[in-house]
């Protein structure tokens, strides 16, 4: 129904050419926008259900007061995984996390996660992949947030906090408490969850309109074999070139997803367009600088080159299963 729309739209009403590039590009930009709209508000619907129940500070504490031999990893992870936070809005929260002295390494599972899998990637990649490449990512991102969170967490890093961080360790420390439990009806909380929803779709609205519309440029306008040939299967060196050329760039899924939909379409390996979107919204430039607050450079590059690496490898797993 909504190619139907967008066919009607942009070769009727319109009266651009189905065989043009400027007709083939913006039927893609209206059939793409309603798809992942109405996508990304449904799951963001969901998501905030998960919000209401699950409150952040919940979190923090339960992981502050037990032991979780381990699974605490895959708990900061998960949690990243259902929190709307780009890269760089998932800083201040990790910067919580430090403060109230929940181990480091717990803390990076939950930074690498947060920003690679959302409900924003989730509603695009179902749209632009199907439920098959959506699985495999979202599991993928998770154990890469746990893999990875774990390893830098063996590193014995804590040395190489700022030392904001580390004077605000010293004087405070966590405070375990008990939580009422809400009884607020569920049809009490719902409109406050559909606004909630709407928050997330409305604030990303620009990043997907930039991003799809740069991928309906591509569609339409770049030549067959451009991408193939720089990023093809073919070239071993692909995915870390991907990775390597991504970290300058900064965007979050709504921005990006639609250009590696794009990538896909014109012949770039799935495990490789995967990998280079990892690395733009997991791997950036701003986020580098703001984490500057909380790490020092080497504890930057540590982090960065850690996850680049396990990104590199996700790509060509990703390339062998898909």
């Amino acid at each position: 129904m909504i190619q139907d729309f967008a066919d009607w739209l942009v070769y009727g009403l319109f009266g651009l050419g189905a065989d043009t590039s400027l007709g083939v590009a913006v039927n893609f930009f209206f059939y793409d926008t309603i798809k992942i709209l109405i996508l990304l508000f449904v799951i963001s619907v969901v998501m905030g259900i998960i919000n209401a129940y699950f409150p952040i500070e919940r979190l923090r504490q339960y992981l502050v007061t037990h032991k979780m031999y381990g699974l605490q990893y895959l708990l900061a992870s998960v949690f990243g995984a259902i929190t709307p936070f780009c890269s760089c809005s998932s800083i201040p929260l990790f910067i919580g996390f430090v403060k109230g002295g929940i181990p480091l390494g717990v803390t990076f599972a939950f930074l690498i996660t947060s920003p690679l899998v959302n409900e924003v990637a989730v509603a695009m990649f179902l749209g632009s992949f199907g439920w098959k490449v959506t699985l495999i990512y979202v599991v993928s991102g998770i154990l890469l947030g746990v893999i990875g969170g774990f390893v830098l967490g063996r590193m014995n890093l804590s040395p190489y906090l700022s030392d904001w961080v580390k004077q605000i360790q010293a004087s405070s420390s966590a405070q375990a408490g008990e939580w009422e439990k809400e009884h607020t009806p569920f049809i009490q909380r719902l409109p406050a969850i559909v606004r909630y929803a709407w928050g997330i779709v409305s604030g990303v609205l620009v990043y997907i309109l930039v991003g799809i519309g740069i991928g309906a440029f591509m569609h339409g306008f770049v030549p067959e074999g451009f991408f193939e040939q720089y990023m093809s299967k073919d070239n071993w060196y692909a995915v870390p070139l991907s990775v390597v050329l991504a970290v300058p760039m900064y965007a979050n899924a709504a921005g990006i997803v639609p250009v590696i939909e794009v990538f896909v379409a014109k012949g770039v390996p799935m495990g490789t367009a995967i990998a280079f979107m990892m690395a733009v919204v997991g791997l950036s430039l701003p986020e580098a600088t703001l984490l500057k607050k909380v790490m020092t450079w080497k504890l930057i590059g540590i982090f960065f080159g850690t996850v680049a690496f396990f990104i590199i490898l996700s790509g060509y797993l990703f390339n062998y299963l898909l």
